[in-house]
């Protein structure tokens, strides 16, 4: 029986001059967007014929089926769509959503399904994720593109945990006190009764993007002799 290391990958299959002429490329790469800042995601302002998004989620579970006929009532018709997901760029204030077809349990505040993402720029300094990680295990942080998504079933829960996502973030909750403040939340917006925090983000999003390239640490002299060898390349010697 083979193991999962007897398997060939296409890392394991590249050959030295390749992975050189790669590392070539990204360091070019990085070195223009750092220049530029035109990196990250940038969508597409094009609409998708609404016959064809039709045809898609009339094969999704009813959930998302849902979600994804909510989402064209209120921003209209997604900028691109696949089989198995749908996507609207910069439809204030998000950057994106995204909802997706295939479904994640959860259980918190009350059992539901996740198929529903709502993305922004935003930077979560490195010794707050694992707080924020810990309120809701549904915020996803991307730490080098700056960007936190939350994913639930409505919006309304995306817009509460981005909330109480800045409120860890800055302090003024702990992730027990958020925690509950959620819970009782979400309550209220499913009552009807008032409900701010899941209706309208609380906090003023910032400027411009929230990219954390982090720092080079390469510094031994077998890397640095790589690095020059990628330059090298870089350079047609």
């Amino acid at each position: 029986m083979k193991t999962q290391n007897g398997f060939p990958t296409a890392a394991r299959q590249l050959k030295p001059e390749k992975r050189m002429r790669i590392a070539a490329t990204a360091a070019a790469s990085n070195k223009r967007l750092h220049a530029t800042d035109h990196g990250g995601d940038k969508g597409s302002v094009k609409r998708v014929d609404m016959e064809r998004v039709e045809a898609i989620i009339r094969l999704w579970p009813d959930t998302s089926r849902m979600a994804a006929e909510q989402t064209i009532g209120f921003y209209g018709p997604p900028n691109e769509a696949t089989e198995s997901r749908l996507f609207w760029y910069y439809n204030f204030p998000w950057k994106r959503t995204v909802v997706y077809r295939d479904e994640i349990p959860h259980d918190f505040p009350e059992p539901h399904s996740d198929m529903l993402e709502s993305v922004i720029d935003y930077h979560v300094p490195p010794e707050k994720i694992s707080d924020v990680i810990a309120f809701d295990g549904s915020i996803i942080v991307d730490r080098t593109k700056g960007e936190v998504a939350a994913r639930c079933d409505v919006e309304a829960a995306n817009i509460l945990a981005l909330n109480m996502m800045h409120e860890i973030v800055t302090g003024k909750k702990t992730v027990k006190q958020a925690r509950k403040f959620n819970a009782k939340e979400i309550s209220a917006y499913i009552m009807n009764r008032p409900a701010p925090y899941a209706e309208t983000l609380q906090f003023e999003l910032p400027p411009g993007k929230q990219y954390d390239t982090d720092k080079m640490a390469i510094a031994d002299k077998a890397a640095v002799q790589a690095l020059k060898k990628v330059k090298d390349i870089l350079v047609g010697k």
